[in-house]
């Protein structure tokens, strides 16, 4: 599922107006990921001790990697039918899909922690980020270059579309088998596909059905994880002390967005000119969503399991209903000027 969702979002990121925004983009998905992983977790693990629940620090930081990643997916039409300006997009967009692969590999690093039989250490856990990020980028270019290849010298559309299902699904196992970061993979490759061979190998039709396909395709797997989630949720006991901390989880969530916003914009400010509108979409609109969800439910069972699928579901409820219905006001408020007068821009 995870691969489908990061595809399809992947295929619409203007690769242009992606590298403009690099740095922003960089930084938010690396340091501001790691920063809010460690915010929630060590946070998550002092609530979860004054409420007895008695968490161990390692899977407080397994929640806290699964659930910092952001899927704005939802509100990015929203945004769009706002008139936001197409930099916010941008920085919006690819801060959740790059994010989105770092949170897994530090969510892959952390479950090495829990269930690795060797001790891991500073060294051995830097080696694993970096083969795994590292390795998924050149996985996702060699693949999504072969994929191209292919649809330059194809011109039907039923197999052109083909060709890029079998590039995710293929792709990602590959990735897993060769314990790379798949989500990496499918991002590189995604937006190899979405630009270069949306502009060079594809047909006008093609375009349209392949857009038809792959939107249909991320409508359907959101629907089915959220599916997921509300049986498992039938199953799970939140009283008492879970739910307590299930609730409190939303504003350590948002405590944490906000610094891992604020500090790397900060950091490059000597360098960019912020207006303050646009770090309040940036945190407000940074969704929860099927990517916390699809991690939490990977998890094996157990008491542990029950006690983050439970904090997992209310952050995302909060961030669909809460967040997601007043962005749009948000937005209004905090940017009422010209589209460009909103976004981060060189100084």
């Amino acid at each position: 599922m995870l691969s489908v969702l990061l595809f399809a979002g992947a295929l619409h990121v203007d690769l242009g107006a992606l590298a403009e925004q690099k740095l922003e983009i960089t930084l938010l998905a690396t340091f501001g990921i790691v920063l809010s992983t460690l915010i929630v977790g060590g946070l998550t693990w002092l609530v979860a001790g004054w409420l007895g629940l008695g968490l161990p620090f390692v899977l407080c930081l397994l929640f806290g990697a699964l659930i910092s990643p952001t899927d704005p997916i939802a509100v990015m039409g929203l945004l769009k039918s706002l008139g936001v300006p197409e930099r916010l997009e941008t920085t919006i967009a690819g801060e959740s899909l790059f994010n989105d692969g770092v949170g897994v590999v530090l969510f892959t690093l952390v479950l090495e922690l829990m269930t690795g039989e060797e001790a891991v250490t500073v060294g051995s856990a830097t080696l694993l980020f970096v083969h795994e990020a590292l390795g998924g980028v050149a996985l996702g270019l060699a693949a999504g270059y072969v994929a191209y290849a292919m649809l330059k010298r194809v011109d039907n559309y039923q197999v052109e579309v083909l060709i890029t299902l079998a590039l995710v699904t293929g792709g990602y196992a590959l990735a897993l088998a060769w314990h790379l970061s798949a989500p990496l993979a499918v991002v590189v490759a995604g937006l190899l596909i979405g630009n270069r061979g949306r502009a060079l190998a594809m047909s006008d039709t093609t375009r349209e059905h392949l857009d038809t396909f792959w939107e249909l395709a991320d409508s359907v797997f959101n629907a089915v994880l959220f599916l997921l989630i509300g049986l498992e949720v039938i199953v799970v006991e939140a009283a008492g002390p879970v739910l307590l901390l299930a609730l409190a989880a939303i504003p350590i969530v948002l405590f944490a967005r906000a610094v891992s916003v604020s500090l790397p914009l900060t950091l490059l400010s000597p360098f960019r000119h912020y207006e303050a509108g646009a770090k309040r979409v940036l945190i407000w609109g940074g969704l929860r969503g099927g990517i916390s969800v699809a991690l939490v439910l990977s998890l094996p069972p157990g008491e542990a399991r029950g006690i983050l699928l439970a904090a997992t579901y209310a952050v995302v409820l909060f961030s669909i209903l809460v967040q997601g219905l007043t962005v749009s006001r948000l937005v209004r408020r905090v940017l009422p000027t010209a589209p460009e007068a909103a976004l981060p821009g060189r100084a």
